[in-house]
């Protein structure tokens, strides 16, 4: 049976080992015949996400948008639907975040945090959850942050933008348990991605690797149809990373 998995910010970091993870439980479990659709805003890192998929045997097609903006949002989504009839898995991974003192936030930051974190994910989901509502199946990933529920002194946008996440999620469920969705808010900490820039090799050590949050989507994914898995938090063993 074919499961079409759509996965933004494939291209790197989380997204990319959630893809990756998906393709190699396909290839030891035959029953588990996965679509992965990649979506990032660079072709390039897209490419080698989808390469890497391919050589595990999965089926991939690659888009290339920016969920920032609204255009390239809507015709996104048309085309999944237009090319696929439904969706059985979204997972809202792309994100973004610029981390200074709150007195040295500009409006640019604002915007741009807000565009994807805010914008893009409240549309793409609006668009595809429609189509889950019709089939009344589909399961929704929210890779939010433990950013959601705490605050974090040099993160006041993106803070303000997990949180607003998270009364999505809160508020989608109530819609999705009247069309049997299951909808599951994944909130790691400190976790190494580009987003980090250059940390020092003990930070580092300190946290978490993509490939830990990844394993427990997949899982949740495959969970029979009548569970749901509500919330996933991630730590690292020493606790959050502050700055």
């Amino acid at each position: 049976m074919k499961h079409s998995i759509l996965i933004t910010g494939a291209g790197k970091g989380i997204g990319k080992a959630i893809a990756l993870e998906f393709a190699r439980t396909s290839k030891n479990n035959p029953d588990f015949n996965p679509v992965l659709l990649l979506v990032s805003r660079t072709a390039g890192d897209l490419e080698k996400t989808a390469d890497a998929c391919r050589i595990e045997g999965a089926l991939v097609e690659t888009y290339t948008a920016d969920i920032a903006d609204f255009a390239q949002t809507a015709a996104l989504a048309e085309t999944i639907i237009s090319q696929h009839g439904t969706i059985d898995c979204l997972v809202n991974n792309a994100g973004v975040g610029r981390f200074k003192p709150f007195g040295e936030l500009s409006e640019d930051d604002f915007d741009y945090t807000v565009a994807t974190n805010m914008k893009g994910t409240f549309f793409l989901t609006q668009k595809l959850f429609a189509a889950m509502e019709r089939a009344r199946k589909g399961h929704i990933f929210f890779i939010t942050s433990v950013a959601a529920e705490k605050a974090f002194k040099s993160s006041s946008i993106y803070c303000m933008t997990k949180f607003a996440q998270k009364g999505l999620v809160e508020t989608l469920r109530l819609y999705a348990r009247e069309c049997n969705v299951r909808i599951t808010d994944v909130m790691p900490g400190a976790v190494w991605t580009p987003m980090w820039g250059d940390v020092p090799e003990e930070m580092k050590s300190a946290m978490m690797m993509p490939e830990d949050i990844a394993v427990p989507v997949v899982q949740a994914y495959l969970l029979p149809g009548r569970t749901s898995l509500e919330e996933l938090v991630f730590r690292p063993v020493g606790g959050d990373i502050n700055e």
